[in-house]
């Protein structure tokens, strides 16, 4: 009868014979730190993943928290002028995912933070109008971030036309659910 060996069995057995003057010790710790590395990179293998708008905006229309996390992880392959902006907004969604209110307002603050500071550097930007539009529509009255919402609109419904497809369906679908931008708005 034959054993099927398994891939870290593999290894082992190549270092037993590629370092036969090893103490078997030594072979254990060279192993391990072996399995260590490639945890590593396989954990790592989340952080070069290709970043999809339409991705994004699935996670931001579908409010569960372990989507929001696996999005934060995938913002690292966004371009780099836009991410602040994708990971503000993805923050201040998370805060509204939380439980603990210190939590939730960290998160809120830390998110608002990012955004702004994207925001204020391209604020003629028409997709940033959208997904402030979409945060501060949703956002509790305590964290005063509606100020806006009517400039936002505004904004959109002109330049609603400039937007790649994968926004304009964004905004469209949005648009179906709020309760200040209207389907009619966009034609």
């Amino acid at each position: 009868m034959h054993r099927v060996i398994n891939g870290c069995e593999v290894v082992y057995i190549l270092l037993c014979l590629v370092a036969p003057t090893m103490t078997f010790m030594s072979k254990r710790i060279i192993f391990l730190l072996f399995l260590i590395t490639l945890a590593g990179f396989v954990k790592a293998g989340n952080l070069f993943q290709k970043f999809e708008k339409s991705t994004f905006y699935q996670v931001m229309a579908s409010g569960k928290l372990d989507d929001v996390n696996d999005e934060l992880t995938a913002i690292a392959g966004a371009p780099a002028s836009d991410r602040d902006a994708y990971e503000g907004v993805l923050l201040m969604r998370k805060a509204g995912l939380l439980s603990k209110p210190k939590d939730k307002l960290q998160n809120f603050k830390s998110g608002r933070i990012k955004f702004q500071t994207a925001f204020m550097a391209d604020s003629n930007n028409t997709e940033f109008r959208f997904l402030r539009l979409g945060i501060q529509e949703h956002a509790p009255k305590i964290v005063k971030y509606h100020s806006d919402i009517n400039a936002d609109k505004s904004y959109i419904k002109e330049h609603f036309k400039s937007l790649s497809p994968v926004v304009q369906h964004a905004v469209l679908e949005y648009s179906k659910t709020s309760k200040v931008l209207h389907p009619e708005d966009l034609n």
